[in-house]
């Protein structure tokens, strides 16, 4: 007597697929999704998926094995495995290609993109169906309405029967989508490997497909990449759960107004995430001139993302005062709710804009000053409640990089992190929690790794070298490249030798008025000021070697290696001595600061996780050949707490902090 069968989810979710742990764990239990898609599939009786909120990788599964999918216009769906490490393992890939076409299929099994229902023209709208109501009011009517005569089959309904729409140029369009694939990968396996899932749903008959989607997953599964993808996943997780005795939290709401204090790039930036979290923001500048430059530079900024923002099917009000205003007014402070502070990084000028902050400011005013390295404590000192005085480092550019790094001073209070934390939440960013010391944790691990960098090209290598090795590592850009983008002189600030050697060779560019892309010369030259394609500079390979001729330095050839463990090495043993002085609370703190705001490539799961796999005894060891070779450079001396970890045995990374004798987190 049953019609149809119906399949949907609860709370207003269809499915968020698998659970990310059961990858994992040594005793995988159960049966395999695909065998119970394919059972759905095979029903003689219509299945029909009715999707709301989210169908997600084995839930979006599970939709395609249906006969029939309704979905609910706000409904989500995605096929993200990619993102940790794997690929659809429950048949996705062969019946998704067969559902909406190869390219359409290849761009989200690659990217792991979650789509709103905003059906892209290439896809066909052959038996899809958008409902804009809600669904539970329809599901028992649709079904219904399913009435198939008498022995009618079921077979044009069943996607493994039907063919992979064909491509008049499928060879030269996969070939095309390989290159492209393989360069937005930057050495990661699983979207290579997910093209090849796809690419066999094209060549071979549906169970030979899936045999081969078999084969890939487990590779994929077994390869450490997946293993730090899903680290890396956990640790963004766990780094934004932190609690204090008093249990302090802090909710923003519409009512809730917040001001920009200085429109430089970061302001900017700033200005437009939080227009873009909705939040209504007045920007402050100290004179008109400056003002204006300021609020042409942020209205171009969010035309860009409104448009972005429209092709997804939905709006930016920007235009609204009530959103946003620009003002020269410092009077506006009086009622505003947090304050975020983006002057130039020099302390005396942050000095007077907090004593002013403080005096015009409501009581109970939260402010935030967003600085790469200046020390907290001392920016609170010239207030009247260091309390509500907290660091925000956004990244640049701040609309569109995902970390927030709140630090926190001597006096700052539990409510005042709870509002930052709730801040970058709110903002999509990925909020983490640190001490407060120079450069903080992210800057203060960078700064070795620069310096061992400009060691290299000193002792014989050549930027275009250095920066080889690193992107081949798996960084967006090297160290050469990025300084030349950033500006040489941003980040150079001048340092003594005090008897611990110092290269003068980033100043030396600069008094050659070489600073990077916005004079077309830096460590590169480019097409012209301004320019963007770096290209090897003979002007200075020649300065080098003149240079290493002045100061009687014997050129020689440095190996992959060398480069390699002598940049991430000092970095990942700055970062034992930030564990120590419990400026971190723990390794994932500081694997996510990097995944997330230095360009550390995901699929090696961040510089203390990438320590752990290497073996922390082949760390040690490196470090002491490298500090006996260069004994004036501190970076190299190891890490006192990398000793104490090694002398223990090596343990695990999640047993690292057990190993310090005083608590490690200052909160």
């Amino acid at each position: 007597s049953v019609k149809a069968v119906m399949i949907c989810g609860e709370n207003g979710k269809f499915s968020a697929g698998a659970d990310i742990k059961g990858f994992s764990s040594p005793k995988r239990r159960g049966i395999a999704l695909g065998p119970i898609v394919s059972l759905i599939e095979r029903s003689e009786k219509p299945v029909v998926a009715a999707i709301e909120g989210v169908a997600l990788g084995g839930g979006l599964e599970v939709a395609l094995g249906c006969h029939y999918r309704i979905a609910h216009v706000k409904a989500r769906m995605g096929l993200p495995e990619v993102t940790i490490g794997l690929l659809p393992g429950a048949e996705g890939t062969q019946r998704l290609p067969r559902l909406v076409g190869v390219p359409a299929a290849l761009d989200m099994i690659t990217t792991g993109k979650v789509l709103c229902l905003v059906i892209p023209p290439a896809w066909p709208k052959t038996h899809e169906f958008l409902l804009p109501m809600y669904l539970p009011d329809v599901d028992a009517l649709f079904c219904n309405s399913i009435f198939l005569p008498p022995g009618q089959p079921l077979g044009p309904r069943r996607l493994s029967l039907k063919p992979v729409p064909k491509l008049p140029n499928m060879e030269a369009f996969l070939s095309e989508a390989l290159v492209k694939v393989k360069k937005q990968a930057h050495g990661c396996l699983a979207p290579e490997l997910c093209f090849q899932a796809v690419k066999a749903a094209t060549e071979q008959p549906f169970a030979d497909g899936v045999r081969r989607e078999q084969e890939l997953f487990n590779v994929l599964l077994t390869s450490g990449q997946a293993q730090a993808l899903q680290y890396a996943f956990f640790a963004e997780r766990a780094v934004q759960k932190w609690t204090t005795p008093s249990g302090a939290s802090w909710k923003i709401s519409d009512s809730v107004s917040l001001l920009s204090l200085g429109l430089g790039t970061m302001g900017r930036g700033i200005v437009t995430s939080l227009v873009k979290a909705k939040i209504p923001v007045v920007a402050l500048e100290q004179d008109l001139e400056y003002l204006n430059m300021g609020r042409k530079a942020v209205m171009f900024l969010l035309e860009r993302e409104a448009m972005k923002m429209e092709q997804g099917a939905q709006t930016l009000d920007f235009h609204n005062p009530a959103r946003l205003q620009f003002t020269v007014d410092f009077d506006v402070l009086r009622d505003v709710d947090l304050v975020i502070e983006a002057v130039f990084e020099n302390m005396a000028l942050k000095k007077e804009i907090f004593h002013k902050l403080s005096r015009i400011c409501k009581p109970g005013a939260f402010l935030c000053t967003n600085t790469s390295a200046l020390n907290i404590n001392e920016i609170a000192s010239a207030t009247s409640r260091p309390q509500q005085v907290i660091g925000t480092h956004f990244f640049s550019p701040a609309h569109v990089m995902k970390l927030l790094e709140i630090i926190y001073g001597h006096h700052t209070s539990p409510t005042t992190i709870a509002t930052a934390m709730q801040l970058a939440k709110v903002l999509k960013k990925v909020g983490v929690v640190v001490g407060n010391c120079f450069g903080f944790a992210g800057n203060r691990m960078m700064f070795p790794y620069a310096q061992q960098a400009v060691f290299l090209l000193e002792e014989g290598s050549r930027p275009e070298a250095v920066d080889q090795v690193i992107e081949d590592f798996g960084f967006r850009i090297g160290p050469f490249r990025m300084s030349d983008l950033a500006g040489l002189d941003v980040g150079t600030p001048a340092r003594q030798r005090h008897g611990h050697r110092y290269s003068p060779l980033p100043d030396l560019l600069c008094e050659n008025g070489r600073f990077g892309q916005k004079t077309g010369k830096g460590w590169y030259q480019y097409e012209k000021a301004g320019g963007r394609t770096a290209k090897p500079d003979p002007w200075l390979h020649s300065f080098l070697s003149q240079y290493r001729d002045t100061h009687r330095i014997k050129t020689r050839f440095i190996d992959q290696e060398e480069i390699l463990e002598r940049c991430l090495f000092s970095l990942i043993n700055e970062g034992f001595d930030i564990l120590a002085e419990g400026i971190a609370s723990g390794p994932e703190h500081l694997d996510v600061i990097y995944i997330n705001g230095y360009g550390w490539p995901k699929h090696r799961g961040g510089p203390m996780f990438y320590a752990s796999t290497v073996g922390l005894s082949r760390i040690l060891a490196k470090l002491q050949k490298y500090s006996e070779a260069h004994p004036d450079v501190p970076g190299l001396q190891p890490s006192a707490f990398l000793k104490k970890l090694v002398a223990m045995g090596n343990p695990p990374l999640k047993e690292w902090m057990s190993y310090l004798s005083r608590p490690n987190n200052k909160l």
